[in-house]
């Protein structure tokens, strides 16, 4: 999938020790997508990193085309945002 990244993005993505790859599996084979603020969409993906699975969130405008991808982060509370269906 063709997406865009904000300056925003790109500086926590480094910040953030957040790898390109997991940016572009998310945003191909998202896991779930939630509903976020201001009708932006959470792409949520499980990564590993540092032999520990991080849930990876990609916060998505996707009203655009190509959608862009306002910011990212990992966090180890995978349980805090994952929708049970």
């Amino acid at each position: 999938m063709e997406y865009r990244l904000t300056q925003h993005a790109e500086l926590e993505m480094q910040r953030r020790q957040v790898a390109v790859e997991w940016v572009a599996s998310v945003m191909n084979s998202p896991e779930q997508i939630v509903s976020g603020f201001g009708g932006r969409k959470v792409y949520q993906g499980r990564v590993n990193a540092d032999g520990k699975t991080y849930l990876l969130r990609l916060i998505v405008e996707d009203w655009h085309n190509p959608p862009v991808i306002v910011t990212i982060y990992r966090t180890s509370k995978i349980e805090k945002y994952w929708e049970q269906s």
